[in-house]
């Protein structure tokens, strides 16, 4: 019987070591002109806060001089607590209406495979100002797509550029497509409401995840921008959550000097 017991024992951790092999922790960052201006003490904290993920999906980076020096000083540093990383960055944004910019993934290799070139939406990225940039990862013989994104502000009407997404699915049948980034629109907003007909859903619900100039009340968040949309019949996700990484600083106005948003997070395993 004690042989028995023990068995179905190590079944179970067996099984849920593989549960926890299979899981991947995904983080989206924007970075707020992350590039030159970003010193390297920040660029230390930046890297402290994001080394436990396994995929880092960065948006807005600077597209001119510094933005990728940045990356691969990020990169770099975290080479250097002991996990092997790389990265990809995009070519600059091709809009000339508004303000270009880069997007940037990095990951453990020990985790996941990059499979094949990442590339800038190609279709509709005269209609979305900063056109989505996608990469395939692959772990445990699965794949997800990450379509990485910055859309345009609030005051420019982000939804008039959101709605395409919907287009996206059927654009990239074979793909598993995971929607990221700073939507500037709350997920609320009837734009994702064909996206959640297809089956999507967002990670964050009433989380704020930008920072106001000043806190008021000990409140010192502002708005509900940055989520992640991924598929329910393909993806299981938990644990999702913004880091107050505010809080690592004794004024608003020196964490603001990392970005004027917070890191969200999710983990998620392919069904």
């Amino acid at each position: 019987m004690n042989s028995i017991l023990i068995t179905k024992k190590l079944l179970v951790l067996l099984f849920v070591a593989g549960q926890a092999f299979s899981q991947v922790k995904l983080l989206s960052w924007n970075l707020e002109n992350f590039g030159k201006s970003k010193s390297d003490s920040t660029i230390t904290f930046i890297a402290n806060t994001v080394k436990d993920y396994d995929i880092v999906a960065l948006q807005e980076v600077v597209a001119g001089n510094g933005g990728a020096q940045a990356v691969a000083k990020l990169a770099d540093e975290l080479n250097r607590k002991g996990t092997k990383w790389e990265y990809t960055i995009s070519d600059p944004t091709t809009s000339s209406a508004y303000k270009t910019e880069r997007y940037t993934f990095l990951w453990k290799t020990a985790k996941v495979k990059k499979i094949g070139a990442a590339w800038l939406e190609q279709k509709y990225n005269l209609e979305i100002d900063r056109e989505p940039f996608y990469c395939t990862f692959e772990y445990n013989n699965k794949q997800v797509t990450i379509a990485n994104f910055h859309a345009i502000t609030k005051s420019k009407q982000p939804e008039t550029e959101i709605k395409y997404f919907k287009f996206l699915p059927a654009e990239y049948p074979n793909l598993n497509l995971v929607f990221l980034g700073d939507f500037n629109c709350p997920q609320s907003h009837t734009v994702f409401i064909p996206l959640r007909k297809m089956g999507y859903n967002c990670a964050l619900e009433n989380q704020k995840t930008s920072l106001k100039k000043e806190c008021k009340n000990e409140n010192c968040l502002a708005s509900e921008f940055d989520n992640i949309w991924y598929n329910t019949t393909k993806i299981k996700i938990a644990n999702s959550k913004a880091i107050l990484f505010y809080n690592s600083f004794n004024t608003l106005q020196e964490a603001r000097k990392i970005s004027d948003h917070l890191p969200i997070t999710t983990v998620f395993f392919i069904k």
